[in-house]
This record gives structure tokens, sequence and C-alpha cells, in this order.
């Protein structure tokens, strides 16, 4: 059986750590040329050189998103490379704050709209004529707390629900043109953002995320990659306009649920994909709580 995104384009933004990393190199692995995006702070260069020595196909473009001139060079810079664009992965977005609404700054209010909201829009905008000559496909980044909301960082939650909304909406306007639009949903991940050393989250947060988690431990970077490559492949060619939940079964959990699973099911898996950068999404970036 053939590599499922072979002879694919695509762009995975927020590719330099993280979800985004795993995403990269899940889709180069998969076949994929990759267009490996990030903020200039990150290291995307450091993650498509990466690709490269692990024998896939890969270029680095270093941008904010969140200007509709950098969203249109980094699209540009698929057509000039690779003469077309088949995917493309919304996965930038931050997670900066934790703090109760009544208490949380406007200014990290402003900033968490831009980077989660405004630049998937810009990306997607920039993106669609594209797609519509490869029939072609989105897939973005949502959250369970897309679904339910997030204390402590409202403002977070509600920019998940937006892009649940807009995909839904971007699936059903443009399934004219043969393209397709989904969320994949991630729970807690073991990444820079669900740890209190390397990010907003206190002790007791990062406790209550486990325990509400039915499966009792974070996810990994690879285990979401894995749903992406799925959705964005021929495979899931009738799936559009979905919101896929990757979250360990916290979205359904009702109380501390994981408190009840034994040692043996809560164990990370090992995983295949050869990441460098899970834990560095926060550095360089201003997260705190209030």
């Amino acid at each position: 059986m053939g590599r499922r995104l072979e002879g694919k384009v695509a762009i995975v933004t927020g590719a330099g750590t993280g979800i985004g990393e795993a995403i990269a190199h899940k889709f180069a692995k998969e076949g994929a040329k990759v267009i490996v995006n990030g903020l200039p702070s990150d290291p995307v260069n450091e993650v498509a050189e990466a690709i490269k020595q692990y024998g896939g196909e890969a270029i680095a473009h270093t941008g904010d998103i969140s200007e509709e001139s950098q969203a249109q060079a980094c699209i540009q810079t698929a057509i000039d490379t690779y003469g077309q664009l088949d995917i493309l992965v919304n996965n930038a977005g931050v997670f900066v704050v934790t703090g109760e609404t009544q208490d949380y700054p406007l200014e990290d209010f402003d900033y968490t709209m831009r980077m989660n909201i405004r630049s998937a829009f810009l990306m997607t905008k920039s993106a669609l004529p594209h797609l519509r000559k490869t029939g072609g496909n989105i897939v973005s980044a949502g959250s369970e707390a897309g679904f339910n909301g997030l204390s402590e960082n409202t403002p977070y939650g509600g920019t998940k629900g937006w892009m649940h909304s807009f995909m839904k909406g971007v699936a059903v306007e443009q399934a004219k043109y043969g393209i397709r639009a989904n969320c994949v949903c991630p729970g807690p991940i073991d990444t820079a953002w669900t740890h209190k050393e390397t990010g907003p989250m206190d002790a007791q947060m990062e406790e209550m995320l486990i325990n509400a988690t039915p499966l009792a431990r974070r996810g990994t970077p690879e285990e979401v990659a894995n749903v992406y490559a799925f959705i964005a492949s021929e495979e899931a060619s009738y799936v559009t306009g979905a919101l896929w939940l990757v979250d360990g079964g916290i979205t359904v959990a009702k109380g501390a649920v994981g408190s009840q699973t034994p040692e043996s099911v809560s164990q990370e898996p090992q995983g295949e994909l050869r990441l460098d950068h899970s834990l560095e999404g926060l550095e360089g970036k201003k997260s705190h709580a209030v």
C-alpha cells in the first residue's frame, strides 16, 4: 500500500513545535511535500532540515500569518516551490495566559484573537483559489475547549468554538468546488501548553486536566498528527464539515474518571516520529497566569 499523501503539497502553520511539528513530520512520512510555517522565533528551519534528514521533502517559511501579506507569501511559497497546493493545515495558535475572565488582560485577549482566528481566516482565504484547482482540503485545529468552553482561559475556548463553526461553514460553501474542510479537536496533549514548568497552567490545573481524562494521561503530538494525516488523505474523501475529537475521552467524561484508570493504561505510547521540539511551543512567548 502506497503512502497516503504521496504527491501532495501541504502547508502546516505553527509547525515549529508541538502538534504542528508532529503533523509536518507525519505528512512528510506519508509522502507530502511540506511547507513548514512558523514565526521567526520558531525552529521551523530545524524542523524542515530534520524532515529532509529523515528522507522527506520540506521547506521552511517564516512569517506572522496574522498579517495578510505574510499569509499570502506563505501560500505563494508553496506555489513557487512545488507548483500547487493540496492541503492547508491551520494549526497556528496560542495559549499564553490563564486567569478568570474579569482579570483577563485585554492585550492578551487581542493577541489570542489575532493568532487563533485572524491567522486561520487569512490562510484559508488565500489558499482557497489554489485548493479549487487541486480539489484539496483544509484541516484546522479545533479543540475539546471549543465544545465545552474553558474555565480560566475563556477567550481561548471561544476561538476554538469559532474555528469549529468556521470550518463547518467553509465545508458547505466550498463543497461545490471539490474542497473539503474539517477540524481535528485535541484534548490535553503533551506539549508546552499543558505543563506547569513550561506554560501558564499551575499544578492544580495540570492535575485536574489529567484526572478529567478517562485515559488518565496526555495524548502525544504524534497521536494527533495521525488523525490529521487520515483526514487530509483520500481515505477520508467523504468526510467534510466534521469535528474529530482526539481527547482521551475528556469531552464526554463526567468527573475525575481518570483516577480510576490503572497505570498500565495511562502510559503514553512511544510512537515512531522523531520529534525534537514538542515541549518548546511557548519559548520566546510571554505566557503567564493572572
